[in-house]
Order: C-alpha cells, then structure tokens, then sequence
C-alpha cells in the first residue's frame, strides 16, 4: 500500500498554494514524458527487485521540475524523503545525520547538489556505492577509523550546473537525466490545470497566451497564471479571458515573447551604448547596474536561446531578431538615431 513520505527539510517550506499547483505523482506531470518513461521503468524495476532505486543525478535549467520529480518518485515508491540543500552542507559532519537516519530504501534528495564542497563529495562516495561512511575518532597517533554501515536508501541530486560536479561524483549516478523546456502545448494543459486548482475559470484562447509568455519553463508559466488570476478578480469579474490575459501581462511589462523590462533594458543598453555589440559582459553590467552573474544567471539564458543574442570570442552581440524586437535595425547603428529610436 502506498504511503505519503516522510519529509524532513532544512530548507523554507513551501508555501501551500505553491504545493497545490506541483504534481504529486509521477503520472499527473505533463512534459519530460522521455524521462518520465525511464524512471517509471527503473522504479518498477527496483520494486520487482525488492532493492532500493539507483541513485539518480537531473539537470538542467531553473523551474523545469527537477524537485518536482524529487519529490514524486518517493511517493510513488510509497517511501520517506529527506531533504538537504548543497549549499548548507559545508563539512561531513553536516551530512552525517542525513545518512544516519535514511531508512532502507528512503529518499535522501540533494538540491544545488554542484555547491557542496569536495570535502562532502568525497564524504559521499562510500556512502553511495557501499552504503557506509568511515568516521575518524581522535587525532595523531591515537586516532582511529570506524566504518559504519548505513541502510540502503537512494540518493538524487538536481543542479543547474552539472558541468561543475566532479566526474567522480557524476559517475556514481546510476542514472542521469537532463530536463529540457516544455512546449507551448505542455504549458498550456498546465496553465489550465493550475487555474483550477487555483479556482479561477480560464478561457481555452487565453492559456496559450499565458503558456507562449512563460519561457518554456512551468515554474514562470505558474508565476504568470498566478499574477492574472489577482488581476481577474480585482479588474474583471474573475474569468480569465484573453484580453484579461493580455490586460495583466501588459501591467507587469511582459512582451508577447514573455521578456521583462529587465530583459529589454539589456537588449537597449547594448544597442545604444555599445552599438550592438559585441562587448564583454561585465561592462553591461556595470552600464545596467546590475551585478554581472544576475546577467548571466537570470537575464542572458533565455535571450540567447531565443536568438535575440550571441556570444562571440568577444563578448555578447544583438542578433537582428534581437534589434527588431526593439525596434531597430543594423543600419540604425552608429547613425546617430539609436538613442533616440528608443529613448526618444
């Protein structure tokens, strides 16, 4: 029989309105159906097997799903989860509980796993592949090693950046799987889905324009859906209609490719001070104000996937998509119209 896990966070709760919108089975997400497939055939597998389920290693952008997947494999497996975050993991011994109280065949889910310190990944490699760790009791010469066994559990990490996890550690994955963006048409079934769960009624026209602003991502497409249900109960009568829709967007400054202000401003800082580039990134930032990895974390992912700018051996440049979407063109460059074209 299954049975919700026991959840064990060092991390801020999520809020209960953010919980209701995530799936909380594996069959009830929509998108990754690839990668949805091969875990449903690894956790039956290691059900048949009566063994716990390989440890499991997902990338890829931010707001894809990769905690929600964390968190419905356990439940579908009907076993606890415990929670931890790369970043507070600073030595062994603060990974030492966690291992100490996983349960056989338990979840221990490791968020920004890239953060932890090589001290803790090698800490780990034991612990995954012989399930024990060898504590050091003492110092010099009256020191002494203790191996301790541990029950099996599994270990799944999410990052942003696997490039920076060790090999040594990628490698003790039995399975790696990289989340890749959703379409419009995913996004949409889940805009619908969310609005009821949010108890707002959503036009059939209106969800692929809040899905077509979302970058691809559920987590944006959430936030979005979340903004215009606010707006429909205190603008119109509740219903979200597409000109409802279009009404709330316009009031947060979100384009019809779903790009902010923010994100325009990068776009117009390099056009009109930097002639379109290229130009380093640093020297955007300090034009902008903003710090150079909001940039490159935040602002530069999704222009550069849709095409509005390229990253050269010489820094960043404005595509034509890029310029018309503000308004220009190449030849309006260095012609002394550019600023004011768009500040004008």
């Amino acid at each position: 029989m299954s049975r919700e896990p026991i959840v064990q966070s060092t991390t801020s709760p999520v809020d209960e309105e953010d919980r209701a919108l995530r799936p909380q089975r594996m069959e009830e997400m929509i998108g990754q159906r690839e990668v949805y497939a091969r875990l449903e055939i690894a956790i039956d597998a290691a059900s048949k097997r009566s063994e716990p389920l390989g440890h499991i290693l997902f990338d890829g952008p931010p707001g894809l799903g990769k905690t929600t997947f964390a968190m419905c494999i356990p439940r579908n497996m009907g076993v606890p989860i415990q929670i931890a975050s790369g970043a507070t993991l600073k030595a062994p011994k603060d990974m030492l509980p966690y291992l100490t109280n996983a349960q056989a065949g338990s979840v221990l889910f490791i968020d920004e796993i890239h953060r932890m310190p090589k001290t803790v990944e090698e800490f780990l490699y034991p612990a995954m592949e012989d399930f024990r760790v060898d504590l050091t009791l003492g110092e010099g010469v009256n020191a002494r090693t203790i191996n301790m066994r541990l029950k099996p559990f599994t270990l799944i990490g999410a990052t942003t950046r696997t490039g920076i996890i060790s090999a040594p550690l990628r490698d003790r994955f039995q399975m790696r799987e990289h989340l890749d963006f959703y379409t419009v048409d995913e996004l949409a079934q889940i805009v619908v889905r969310n609005a009821g769960k949010l108890q707002v009624e959503i036009d059939a026209e209106a969800a692929p324009e809040v899905a077509g602003r979302s970058r691809s991502t559920p987590r944006i497409a959430n936030n979005r859906l979340r903004w215009i249900r606010d707006y429909a109960i205190s603008r119109a009568d509740g219903r979200i209609t597409l000109p409802v829709a279009r009404d709330a967007l316009a009031m947060q400054e979100i384009d019809k490719l779903g790009l902010d202000r923010q994100d325009r401003k990068y776009l117009e800082t390099i056009a009109r001070v930097f002639d379109g580039g290229p130009v380093g990134v640093e020297a955007v930032a300090h034009t902008m104000n903003i710090p150079p990895d909001t940039l490159v974390d935040e602002v530069e992912p999704f222009l550069l996937r849709a095409e509005l700018v390229i990253r050269t051996p010489r820094g960043r440049k404005l595509t034509p998509a890029g310029l018309e979407h503000i308004g220009l063109h190449r030849s309006d460059l260095n012609s002394g119209e550019t600023q004011s074209r768009l500040f004008g």
